[in-house]
């Protein structure tokens, strides 16, 4: 940045703080403005890039709190001067200097300041070493650099995913970390813990850790969205005469589900609410029925079963899925 930009441009006024902005609120301003000028989020607009970088500039200045006074100073110090692009010494101050010039004799150490300031020398660096010079970002833009994301891998029974809980995870320092794993929490799901990763290397925020869980299935319950689905083995009789069975919910307890006389198997009955429950509501119990085939039968339940086939309806199962078939 040339020397007479310290003069022209009010780094408060990109940003769109007040001179006595607090750090949270300056680099709240700052995040909220580099989110809508990243080029990222702007490909091809050079308008766009350019005010990103202009903000960026600002925010390294205002971020630093030695750079910060120094630019305060300055501002202070220079309002309405001029500099020259002229050659070495101190050609181009004289604006500066006449203001110093009218304060009286016995003042001149605040000379050696003005001269630190502008390093003295010819092309150098505006300031002592520090003021104005970028910490990273975009492309050398400028701002401090966010910290890098450290990943950790957790693997959860069925019930802890679907209930959540608190649990230690050892972080990549040795040191362990509590994770508040929501209720709900879906297998291949991502949680991310803000500003708990590595640190940035040069005063920006921190990384996060994005905890990646993996869910153990359970031997009867599995997810459907926020429900919880099972299949439950009905009996011929109990699905052709009908009954009162019981079914096993998720967090142990029993509910007893109607089967309607005739039921066929794949019929799904729902209990309300004993799904799963996040912030987003409630799911059901979806029990699907399945008519369970004996594989033995003694003597009596054959001969049983025998005269049901002479007596049942000869009617043919299959013949409306062959009709529809031949369509």
């Amino acid at each position: 940045m040339a020397s007479q930009d310290w003069f022209d441009k009010d780094f408060y006024k990109i940003l769109g703080v007040a001179k006595d902005v607090s750090e949270p609120e300056l680099k709240k301003a700052y995040r909220k403005l580099a989110r809508k000028y990243h080029p990222d989020s702007n490909q091809g607009d050079a308008k766009a890039e350019a005010t990103f970088k202009e903000i960026s500039e600002a925010y390294s200045v205002l971020s630093d709190a030695d750079q910060r006074k120094e630019y305060d100073e300055i501002r202070a110090m220079g309002s309405g001067a001029r500099f020259t692009a002229g050659g070495a010494g101190a050609g181009g101050f004289e604006d500066v200097f006449s203001r110093f010039g009218q304060q009286g004799r016995g003042q001149s150490a605040d000379f050696e300041d003005i001269f630190a300031m502008f390093n003295q020398g010819q092309g150098g660096s505006f300031g002592t070493g520090g003021f104005g010079r970028t910490s990273g970002g975009y492309r050398g833009f400028g701002g401090p650099q966010r910290g890098a994301d450290v990943t950790a891998r957790t693997t959860l029974d069925f019930t802890t995913a679907v209930q959540g809980e608190t649990i230690t995870l050892q972080g990549e320092d040795g040191k362990p970390f509590k994770v508040k794993i929501p209720a709900g929490v879906a297998d291949g799901q991502k949680i991310r813990l803000r500003g708990r990763g590595r640190p940035s290397p040069d005063g920006g925020e921190s990384g996060d850790i994005v905890v990646q869980i993996a869910v153990k299935p359970h031997p009867v319950f599995t997810r459907d969205g926020l429900n919880l689905r099972l299949t439950v083995p009905v009996t011929f009789t109990e699905a052709a005469l009908g009954a009162t069975i019981e079914v096993p919910t998720l967090s142990g307890d029993i509910v007893k589900l109607r089967v309607a006389p005739g039921t066929p198997s794949g019929r799904v009955l729902r209990v309300k609410g004993r799904g799963v429950t996040t912030s987003k509501g409630t799911g059901d119990l979806l029990a699907e029925l399945q008519v369970a085939v004996p594989t033995h039968l003694d003597e009596a339940a054959r001969e049983a079963l025998e005269r049901f086939q002479e007596a049942e309806p000869k009617e043919n199962p299959r013949a409306e899925m062959m009709a529809k078939a031949r369509r």
